[in-house]
This record gives structure tokens, sequence and C-alpha cells, in this order.
């Protein structure tokens, strides 16, 4: 059901946002201002660094909801297999504390790739493999183990994908606490 337009009154009252927004090769910026003359700002600027991207955010009159973001990830490729570093860190205004930070490596070749994260602000150890079974990578075979510091817990997990045909893919994996998954969807 549609709702009827109301004609304007003398006196009434009215209301609207105003948002700007600018974007160029390597940066962006939002700007936002609402009727109850609250502003949220966002800019964020690619490659700083190479491969880096930071975000910077802040509300107006509430400076304690600032934060920036700086995501880092530098790639080095050496001969055919790939070499990935990458590195990832949050920082609240607020607090005045890193909320997040994550690093990771990544080692890729033409049939298989592996990487270790350390994630959760140091608390995750996260290593994992694949292994595709055919060179045309329409079957995989893979494993994860991960290590929680802060409760001394271990999760193993196994899983495999197979393309049905160049749109379907069929994923599944299991755990060691018995959580099993399976996800059917069309290829990316």
């Amino acid at each position: 059901m549609e709702k009827a337009e109301q004609p304007m009154k003398k006196g009434g009252y009215s209301s609207g946002d105003i948002q700007l927004q600018y974007a160029s090769n390597n940066a962006a910026a939002d700007l936002k201002v609402d009727t109850e003359s609250n502003i949220a700002a966002t800019v964020s600027v690619a490659d700083i660094i190479p491969s880096s991207k930071t975000i910077a955010s802040l509300k107006y009159p509430n400076y304690d909801s600032g934060k920036v973001v700086f995501h880092s990830s530098i790639y080095n490729y050496l001969g055919t297999p790939t070499f990935a570093l990458g590195a990832e860190a949050a920082y609240e205004t607020s607090s005045r504390k890193l909320t997040k930070y994550t690093a990771g490596i990544t080692v890729t070749k033409p049939d298989s790739g592996a990487s270790i994260t350390l994630g959760d602000k140091g608390d995750t150890l996260t290593e994992s493999f694949i292994h595709y079974v055919d060179q045309s990578k329409r079957s995989a075979a893979g494993g994860e183990i991960a290590r929680k510091f802060s409760t001394n817990h271990n999760t193993f997990t196994v899983g495999g994908s197979y393309a049905l045909d160049d749109l379907m893919l069929v994923k599944f994996k299991l755990n060691n606490h018995g959580a099993l998954g399976l996800f059917c969807s069309p290829k990316s």
C-alpha cells in the first residue's frame, strides 16, 4: 500500500540529510550532515605504503567515536612461487588502544598454498594448507590447525572442494568438535 504524499504546509517541519562524496584514483572522502547537526566524516587513502589502505573516521559532536584503521599487505614475488606478507591494525581514538592487529605469511605454488596467521590481537595462531588435486584446480583438499592461547584450545579442520561444472562449486569441512559444513554456490 502506497503512502499518500502530504502537501507542504506553511510553518510545517521538513528534514533531510546532506551527503558529499569525493573519490579519486587512490583516495575517497565521505561527509554526512543530518538534521540534528551530527557530522560523520570518513577518509580513505590507498597506497601510502605500496599495497596499503588507511581509513580514518570521525563523528561530531562525539569525538570519542573516531578511529583510524590501517590495512597493509605487502606482496613480493620471487620466481614462480608467490610469497605474501600482510598485516592489519585498527586504532580507536576513544580508548587510545589498538583494537585489532593481525599479521600473516602466505606461500603459494601452482598446485598448493600454505599460510600462517597470528590474529585476535596475538591470541590465535592459525596454520592452513591447500593442495589442488588436479591441474585444472577443480578439486582441492585442505586442512587447518587453529590454536587459541587464552583458552588453551585447539581446533583441527579438514575440508575439500570440487567444481561440479564451470558454474557450480561444492565445499565441505569437518572439525575435531564434530562440526560439519557443506557449501554449494556459483563459482565467482
